[in-house]
C-alpha cells in the first residue's frame, strides 16, 4: 500500500495539487482588505519626535557650516580682526546664504523656536551669534555707508533699508532674539528698521503699505509678513499700543482688497487703478499671509478690539488651505491649479502655522492635526542628506499670467525654505507633545 501511494498522488487532478500548494486567493471573504497597505507617496502616520529632531539637526549642521559669521578682505580673503581701522574692502565671508536677508530673518526665528521646543541651545546660539555679528558690523560700517550711501556694504540694508524686504522679517527676528536673551544689544538695528516701516515705506492714501512696482500703487501679499510681525513684536517689546494698532490696521486693510472669501485664499497682488485684479493664488505668498496672522495673534493683547477679526480670518484662511492640500501632503505652487508643481516652502509654512494654531487652541486639533502631520511627512522627504531643502521656488515677483508662476525655478539655494522647515519641525514636535495620535482604521486620528 505504501508503494502505491505516490502513484495515487500522481493520479490526482492538477487542480487538487494546486489547491494544496497555492495560498487562498485574496478576496473579500479571505482577507481584511481594509488593512491592505496603501502605496502612499510620502510616509503616512509615522511622525516621531526623534525623527523630526534628526531632520532639524541636518538642517542646522548644514546652515551652521554654510553661513560663516566672519569679516574678511574681499581681495585677499584674509580675516579682519582689527576693527579699529576701517577696511573698505571688508565683506562678510561668502557662504551659501546672506545673513541680512528677509529669508534669514525667518531662519533666525526658526532657530529660536527649535531651541524653545527641543531644549537644545545650539539652535538659539546660531541666531545669537549671527545677530551679534551684525550688531558689531553696524558701527564699523556706519560712517562709510553715510559718506557713500550707494555703496553695497554688507550691512547696507540694515543701515539704509530701501524696502520692506530689507526691514520687516529680520526686524521681527531681532526683537524675538532680544526678548529671548540675546547677548548683544540689538536695539539700534531694531529702531532703525522700525523707523523705516513706520515713517518711510510708501503707502496708499489710507495708510496701507504699498509698492510702485510692477505697477503704481500695488499691494503685494508678501508685504503683510514684511511688516506686521515686526510691528506686533515691537508692541510686545515696548508695550506701546500704537504698534499693535498699526499691525491690525494693515491686516484689516489688506483683506477686502486681496482675500477671496469664497475660496478662502488670497490673490498675490492688487493694483489700485485696475477694475479687475490678477487672480493668481500663489502658495508662498499665502504662506506669508497665514504666518502673519499667527505671529500677530501670538502677541496681540487679549483685550485688543482687533483680535476677534484676526482670529476669524485665520480660521477662514486655514479652511481654504486645507481644502487644497494635495494627496501627497504638499500644496501646489498655484493653490487652485493642481497641474502646477508641488512646492516645499509653502507647505512648510502652512505646516508650521496650522500646527501652531492648533497648539495655541485657535484651531481644532482633531480636524487639522492629521493634515498637518501629513504636511510634515511630505516636507521631511525634501530635506536631503546634506541638510539642504529641495523643491523650493526661488524669489518671485508679481506676475499677471500663469506661465510666470508655473515655471519659476526651484533650487536648494533658495533661502526661503530653511526658516519654514525649522519652524515646521519644531512645531510638529510641540504638537506631538500636546496632541498624541494613533492609527484608527488605518487613518491618523488625534486623541485630544
Amino acid at each position: 500500500m505504501k508503494k502505491l501511494l505516490p502513484l495515487a498522488l500522481l493520479l490526482l487532478p492538477a487542480t487538487a495539487l494546486r489547491a494544496q500548494t497555492t495560498p487562498p486567493k485574496a478576496n473579500d471573504t479571505t482577507t481584511p482588505l481594509h488593512l491592505l497597505k496603501p502605496d502612499y507617496p510620502v510616509p503616512y502616520g509615522q511622525a516621531k519626535a526623534e525623527d523630526v529632531q534628526q531632520v532639524l539637526d541636518r538642517v542646522y549642521n548644514y546652515l551652521n557650516a554654510a553661513t560663516p559669521a566672519e569679516l574678511v578682505d574681499k581681495k585677499t580673503n584674509a580675516a579682519i580682526t582689527d576693527r579699529r581701522k576701517f577696511n573698505p574692502e571688508a565683506i562678510i565671508k561668502p557662504g551659501d546664504f546672506r545673513l541680512t536677508s528677509y529669508e534669514w530673518g525667518v531662519t533666525y526665528a526658526g532657530m529660536l523656536r527649535a531651541s524653545e521646543v527641543t531644549g537644545d541651545p545650539k539652535y538659539a546660539a546660531y541666531t545669537f551669534s549671527r545677530t551679534k555679528f551684525l550688531a558689531e558690523l553696524v558701527p564699523y560700517f556706519r560712517a562709510y555707508q553715510t559718506a557713500h550711501p550707494e555703496a553695497n556694504t554688507p550691512v547696507r540694508s540694515v543701515l539704509q533699508p530701501h524696502a520692506l524686504d530689507d526691514a520687516g522679517a529680520i526686524c521681527a527676528a531681532l526683537i524675538k532674539a532680544q526678548r529671548a536673551g540675546a547677548p548683544a544689544d540689538l536695539r539700534p538695528m531694531i529702531t532703525n528698521f522700525m523707523d523705516f516701516i513706520m515713517t518711510k515705506e510708501y503707502r496708499l492714501p489710507d495708510g496701507t503699505l504699498a509698492r510702485n512696482r510692477p505697477q503704481p500703487n500695488t499691494l503685494w501679499l508678501d508685504d503683510l509678513y514684511m511688516s506686521v510681525p515686526a510691528l506686533a513684536q515691537m508692541g510686545k517689546l515696548t508695550g506701546e499700543r500704537r504698534y499693535y494698532d498699526e499691525a491690525v490696521k494693515q491686516v484689516t486693510q489688506f483683506v477686502p482688497r486681496m482675500f477671496d472669501e469664497g475660496k478662502g485664499l488670497y490673490r498675490h497682488g492688487w493694483v489700485q487703478d485696475m477694475a479687475e485684479h490678477p487672480e493668481f493664488h500663489w502658495a508662498r505668498a499665502n504662506g506669508w499671509a497665514i504666518l502673519t496672522k499667527v505671529e500677530l495673534l501670538d502677541v496681540l493683547p487679549a483685550d485688543h478690539p482687533g483680535r476677534p477679526a484676526v482670529l476669524k480670518l485665520l480660521r477662514a484662511h486655514a479652511r481654504g488651505l486645507a481644502d487644497r492640500q494635495a494627496g501627497s501632503g504638499f500644496w501646489h505652487q498655484l493653490l487652485d491649479r493642481p497641474d502646477s508643481y508641488l512646492e516645499t516652502s509653502a507647505t512648510a509654512i502652512y505646516c508650521y502655522a496650522i500646527a501652531h494654531a492648533i497648539n495655541q487652541g485657535w484651531l481644532d486639533a482633531k480636524v487639522y492635526g492629521p493634515m498637518t502631520l501629513l504636511a510634515w511627512n511630505a516636507v521631511s522627504t525634501k530635506v536631503n542628506a546634506q541638510g539642504q531643502v529641495e523643491g523650493v521656488c526661488v524669489g518671485t515677483g508679481m506676475g499677471f499670467d500663469p506661465a510666470f508662476y508655473y515655471y519659476r525655478p526651484v533650487n536648494v539655494y533658495a533661502a526661503h525654505g530653511y526658516g519654514p522647515v525649522l519652524l515646521a519641525g519644531a512645531e510638529i514636535m510641540q504638537l506631538l507633545k500636546q496632541h498624541p495620535y494613533n492609527i484608527n482604521d488605518s487613518s491618523v486620528q488625534l486623541l485630544k
